[in-house]
């Protein structure tokens, strides 16, 4: 091994789990110095601020301002309506951005960032209320804040205790903390949720339901309970689908049963050959299938799916209140959706 100072030096996976060590310890010594009071003032402006329909505008420079980006993220994700505030653009005209009933968080290890120190007046005049997440609770961005939250950091991950690493993650996970414990206040609801989250497998798990899979290949002519063996393969056979439904004769479009390969196999193997060629759809089709309606959570009928007792599904009729079909679900469905 390569030796420095006459010492063997550590391994990758050592030094690499030392430096999350030191950061996971930087974190839980953070939530350690926060003050009660304070974390509670913070919260307060925070429920003010979406009582009001007002804005989050978080603010910072160089790392700092990379971490605000990210929280304000965060609070748009769940439903607050936060922004990024660059301080240099904000003395440039963008401050017309900050409404007197929004909050302000601003972002500063050091709590002496001069651009901040510039900006924080102005929202004084505004009575703008204002949180300073900063590493000096004696500093004077903390003095001229409503509310003070202390980020610091003993030292910095970074050898040479410069770059901002430590502060920056004890930051985030303050912000990302303010951010849970205000979506369990406000009672955010999964529902409540998709609403920002449209897209992606989380979005489609929330929000798409079984009539969006339905497609046109899902629609096949009905089975007769007496349709022959032979018709019933042509049947399963139609568009590659490999199912078919039998319709209730008394009364059109009503499904009574389905017929998948599995269940024509099973019937093959469960019948000798010398009865084959009198084999009708009855004696082949799974009565009383479980269904599901146009209007359930995708991800629900693919839990039914999985989680049958009965045995594997690959495909789920969809019916009306009437048990009239809508179309055939099939698990290759929701796996080209994502889902699966």
């Amino acid at each position: 091994p390569m030796m420095i100072d006459g010492q063997p030096r550590p391994s990758p996976v050592s030094a690499l789990t030392r430096c999350l060590q030191e950061e996971a310890a930087a974190i839980a010594a953070a939530a350690e110095r926060l003050r009660g009071e304070q974390v509670e003032g913070a919260l307060e402006l925070l429920e003010r601020c979406a009582d009001r329909k007002a804005k989050l505008v978080i603010t910072g420079v160089g790392k700092s301002g990379i971490v605000a980006r990210k929280i304000a993220a965060t609070f748009s994700s769940i439903g607050l309506m936060a922004l990024y505030l660059n301080p240099l653009d904000a003395l440039h005209g963008d401050l017309g951005v900050v409404a007197p009933d929004d909050v302000c968080l601003l972002l500063s290890n050091s709590g002496e960032t001069s651009e901040l120190l510039e900006v924080l007046p102005h929202l004084k005049r505004r009575g703008t209320a204002r949180i300073a997440l900063v590493g000096r609770s004696d500093s004077s961005l903390a003095r001229g804040s409503d509310v003070v939250l202390e980020a610091s950091v003993d030292r910095e991950v970074c050898p040479l205790n410069l770059a901002p690493t430590a502060s920056t993650a004890v930051a985030m996970a303050i912000g990302d903390a303010l951010a849970a414990v205000w979506m369990e206040r406000r009672g955010i609801s999964p529902a409540d949720f998709a609403i920002n989250h449209p897209a992606g497998s989380l979005g489609k798990q929330l929000t798409m339901t079984v009539d969006v899979l339905l497609g046109p290949a899902a629609q096949l002519e009905p089975l007769r309970p007496t349709t022959p063996l032979p018709e019933v393969i042509g049947s399963l056979t139609q568009g590659a689908i490999g199912s078919g439904w039998v319709e209730d004769p008394q009364q059109a479009g009503r499904l009574i049963g389905l017929i998948t390969d599995g269940d024509l196999r099973r019937a093959l193997r469960n019948h000798g050959s010398d009865r084959w060629a009198s084999l009708t759809a009855t004696d082949l089709m799974t009565a009383d299938p479980i269904t599901v309606t146009a209007d359930l959570l995708a991800v629900e009928a693919l839990q039914r799916m999985e989680h049958n007792r009965r045995k594997p599904i690959g495909v789920l009729p969809v019916v009306d209140a009437s048990d009239r079909l809508q179309g055939l679900l099939r698990l290759h469905d929701l796996v080209q959706a994502g889902l699966a």
